[in-house]
């Protein structure tokens, strides 16, 4: 079924493609609208035999360079080339082209439109894409992460355990690795996903230890104990929403689940510089630790 799809979706597109669009002369006597096969293999650079074959939706193996090369004669936009490396049964999507793609301005609009509740997106691999004023006020550390530290697994297995930002993490960290592992199991065999397991594997044994016991789990509503270094413990009501357009990406809202983490919240917001660390013989504030970033200068680690 999927080759089937294969070749009828190849045909398709081979079909919106006129010869003038490709720098083609439109010729005489074309019988269907659009490139033959042989144009597309001549321009694609790869056999006629082989294309037609690929086509015609026969178990041949394509390499995702001569499918890129196909892409770009048929004019496939990201989410259409996508479409094809999965019918073409190639486990790697190239993540670079769909990291690229930025979020709309919509997306942005109703991130600051649920200020005061604090709001961030992430991707299926827990990178942090975008996020709120509020969302920085409670994880202020967020201002000091460059790629690829820029993602919150990333922060809360290699973080010291006394500035870990979970009051739960035996709970929720468990939990959290069974919702990769569920996702990775889309993306088997892409670098961008290999790199980043093997990465945290060698950073931090528990990663290690709960990645090799194989659980997965589905995303949904949770109760995090986030602890702040500026005014204690808030427990927070979490609701996923997805994102027309942007698949595997979701919008994270963080409530107060009660009254006292509420005003923890509002008292939160109001400060203007922050502390960002929780041991009492390195309390540093975020525009410390803002200078220090600019100067190069490493935090002390408690």
């Amino acid at each position: 079924m999927r080759r089937t799809e294969l070749a009828a979706f190849l045909r398709s597109r081979r079909a919106r493609v006129t010869p003038q669009d490709v720098g083609l002369a439109p010729g005489l006597r074309r019988r269907t609208p659009g490139l033959r096969r042989e144009e597309v293999a001549q321009l694609a650079g790869v056999g006629v035999t082989w294309y037609t074959w690929l086509e015609q939706g026969r178990p041949i193996n394509a390499s995702v360079q001569v499918l890129d090369a196909v892409g770009r004669v048929l004019r496939l936009d990201a989410t259409e080339q996508e479409h094809l490396y999965r019918l073409a049964g190639v486990p790697f999507v190239a993540e670079a082209v769909r990291d690229e793609e930025g979020l709309s301005e919509q997306v942005r609009t109703v991130l600051d439109a649920l200020d005061p509740l604090p709001a961030v997106v992430y991707n299926a691999r827990y990178d942090i894409r975008a996020c709120n004023t509020a969302y920085l006020d409670v994880w202020p550390g967020t201002h000091l992460s460059d790629r690829p530290e820029r993602n919150v697994l990333w922060r809360l297995f290699t973080m010291p355990e006394c500035c870990a930002a979970l009051l739960n993490p035996h709970e929720e960290l468990p939990r959290m690795v069974a919702q990769l592992r569920a996702a990775y199991g889309r993306h088997v065999g892409e670098p961008a996903w290999e790199t980043f397991v093997a990465r945290l594997t060698r950073a931090s044994a528990s990663f290690a230890q709960m990645w090799a016991s194989g659980d997965v789990a589905p995303p949904g509503s949770q109760i995090k104990l986030v602890r702040t270094a500026s005014v204690g413990e808030l427990r927070m009501v979490t609701t996923s929403l997805s994102i027309d357009g942007l698949p595997e990406h979701r919008i994270v809202v963080y409530a107060p689940a009660d009254e006292e983490s509420r005003q923890g919240l509002a008292r939160l917001r109001a400060l203007s510089d922050p502390l960002i660390t929780h041991c009492p013989h390195h309390r540093v504030t975020l525009s410390e630790a803002l200078a220090r970033k600019e100067r190069k200068e490493k935090i002390p680690s408690p």
